[in-house]
């Protein structure tokens, strides 16, 4: 036999897969795609089974939804096993109706069954079994319950034949039969549903003069008139049989104050405030110090140990400014990402950012995206390069696109050090310099989605948006564990690679002259690095202010390019216990204001090299690409210059 696991995302399916094959399994790609697929051998028989990506209906949004109809539909099954969550009982039944259009039997299982008991939620499985015309039967496969029923009831309906259910008006029913009765394919009842609705390229004039007929009956879209009584069958299958305590659930009030139409957005940048805050004012504060301490107390008992060695000037130079004090300049803020990582986990764990997503869906339509958008942007708080990647589920080409274009702009956790060192350097309050940061790239992402909107034709229409919302929860702790610790694996290992190499070549430069002649930090101004940066510092003069070493400054930036923690990096590397740089490894020519809009300019600029990459693989042309480079780019020195220029006017930020 041949089978395969269908229903919706996050539903219980690799589960009842895992389950099912144990190690009889094998994974491996699409052909032509990069989608993975996992197929396997059920336990104790030669059946196989496919477990196919998640779907909500037999119209396909996206590449994987795609793949799932395009196998249902034109290979041969014997079985197909829809797998429902039973606690998202009607948002599951609507794909069950249309798997019951196929010609192909099907087999219903209720998952979530621990769950329903802990909820005293009950259903009348005999009963949903006679409605829907096949088996039904109720399992937790996250407990490997009741796996030997299953395979029992895939043996019985190697016996049985298909039986059909009928969920339409009666006059709708009839012209699916005239359909059905001149369409020879493997799913003619579905088939017919397809043309009836305007769906296939098939045009035949007897079922367009039918459409109009309906539509004038009805006075609805044919569309909308299959899709409300799909539902209208489902609600009544919910009423015979589904039972549940006449008591609000748990999530259901908390979501009566989390979504509140007016209370939603507040408490939503207060959550987000109060997890910077924890971060910067108290983390920050705590750590930092002790850290700089430590690195400090490093270098010099190296200096002593490379001196008793008589070690060369140059040498100690190297290991020193170049490896010590570049990589442990980032990594002093790994206690704060980590806790900001783990915050952010816990939101998403809980259930809390599903919400969100689906309150902003409205507000973001207006802007020419959908709550889709929302799920790049969070995964990119963390790092540009996945959330990126993840505007894969936007169905929708230009608004796909525009997220792309737009998810750079994220403050990713490679931009909080430069704001948290820049913040804490000239502000007293930096929690509330950081989370103004953050409030500004969100208004400019609005901005700029709002004008792509208007300028670009044709207007955008936004993807539909269906996401689940789960019930909420305390977040599984091995789950935040592994998500915490990968996360901040990801930025040490960058640490330890890319800043590593970075910072060795930066140290080159600044300590060598173009006839690679040893330079004592003095003359630093002599470098190669001081010449590369001269060259492109009248850019960042209206937003620093003219001073001799905004070359650095310079290079600081275009360090960025290559990896956003570089920027802080590299200023210790050329600072460093420079005296012609306050001795403190900082660029203590900088104001308050310019150090607000410096960070301002890292904040919109150009990505790093990996989310470059990630843009032009996801853009598929260089074209926009490259238009999207120039655009972030003249868009973060224009924003910069405007808000030096602005502090200039109103007087130095307090």
């Amino acid at each position: 036999m041949r089978i395969a696991l269908v229903g919706n995302q996050n539903c219980g399916k690799s589960t009842l897969f895992n389950s099912l094959t144990g190690t009889h399994q094998k994974v491996g790609n699409w052909p032509g795609v990069t989608i993975e697929k996992k197929t396997g051998t059920i336990q104790g028989t030669n059946w196989n089974v496919m477990d196919l990506p998640g779907i909500y209906s037999l119209y396909p949004y996206t590449a994987e939804e795609k793949i799932t109809c395009d196998y249902l539909l034109n290979e041969s099954l014997d079985c197909i096993i829809n797998v429902i969550d039973a606690t998202s009982f009607e948002r599951s039944l609507y794909l069950t109706t249309q798997l019951l259009e196929l010609n192909t039997k099907v087999i219903v299982v209720l998952n979530m069954l621990d769950i329903l008991e802990k909820r005293k939620i009950k259903i009348d499985i005999k009963e949903l079994s006679r409605t829907l015309h096949v088996p039904v039967m109720q399992m937790s496969a996250l407990k490997r319950t009741s796996i030997p029923d299953l395979i029992l009831l895939i043996q019985e309906q190697e016996k049985k034949e298909k039986e059909h259910i009928d969920i339409f008006y009666e006059d709708i029913i009839r012209v699916l039969e005239k359909i059905r009765s001149n369409t020879s394919c493997s799913h003619p009842y579905w088939k017919s549903i397809v043309c009836l609705e305007g769906q296939s390229t098939q045009k035949i004039e007897i079922i367009e003069t039918k459409r109009k007929l309906l539509e004038q009956k009805y006075a609805i879209d044919i569309e909308q008139l299959i899709a409300k009584q799909r539902y209208s069958f489902i609600e009544n299958v919910k009423k015979k049989v589904y039972r549940y305590p006449n008591r609000k659930l748990f999530s259901d009030r908390l979501d009566q104050i989390f979504l509140h139409k007016w209370l939603a957005i507040p408490i939503f940048l207060l959550i987000m405030a109060l997890i910077y805050g924890l971060v910067i004012g108290v983390i920050n504060q705590i750590t930092t110090p002790y850290l700089e301490s430590l690195l400090d107390n490093v270098c010099e008992k190296n200096e002593r140990l490379l001196t008793s060695w008589q070690a060369s000037t140059w040498m100690k130079s190297l290991i020193n400014d170049g490896v010590i004090r570049g990589i442990g300049a980032v990594l002093i803020f790994v206690p704060q990402l980590l806790v900001l990582f783990l915050c952010i986990s816990l939101l998403e764990t809980s259930g809390y950012m599903s919400r969100i997503a689906f309150f902003l869906d409205r507000f973001f339509r207006k802007l020419g995206l959908s709550g889709k958008s929302l799920i790049p942007f969070i995964v990119g708080s963390g790092c540009s390069v996945p959330g990126i990647l993840s505007t894969r589920t936007i169905e929708n080409e230009r608004e796909k696109k525009l997220t792309i274009f737009l998810t750079p702009f994220i403050p990713c956790s490679a931009k909080l050090p430069i704001m948290i060192l820049f913040s804490a350097q000239f502000f007293s309050s930096s929690f509330l310099v950081v989370f103004s940061l953050y409030v500004l790239a969100i208004l400019f992402i609005c901005i700029v989605a709002l004008v792509m909107q208007k300028i670009l034709p044709p207007k955008m229409n936004s993807s539909t948006f269906v996401i689940e919302l789960p019930e909420y929860k305390i977040p599984h702790i091995r789950y935040v564990v592994r998500d915490v610790w990968e996360k901040t694996f990801s930025f040490i290992k960058r640490a330890g690679s890319v800043i590593f190499i970075c910072s060795l070549l930066i140290w080159f430069l600044r300590s060598f002259s173009w006839k690679f002649q040893y330079l004592p930090e003095a003359q630093m101004e002599k470098s190669m690095l001081a010449s590369i940066g001269k060259f492109f510092s009248w850019l960042f003069i209206p937003m620093v202010g003219n001073h001799d070493h905004t070359w650095a400054l310079a290079v600081s930036a275009l360090q960025g390019l290559v990896a956003k923690e570089q920027v802080v990096s590299s200023m210790h590397v050329i600072a460093g216990s420079n005296p012609l740089f306050g001795n403190n490894g900082f660029y203590s020519f900088l104001t308050p204001n310019a150090s607000y809009a410096f960070v301002v300019f890292n904040l919109f600029s150009a990505p790093c090299i990996g989310a470059l990459s990630a843009m032009r693989k996801e853009f598929g042309e260089t074209k926009r690409w490259f238009q999207a480079i120039v655009f972030q780019t003249i868009f973060a020195f224009v924003i910069s210059y405007l808000v030096y220029g602005i502090g200039m006017v109103l007087g130095e930020i307090a």
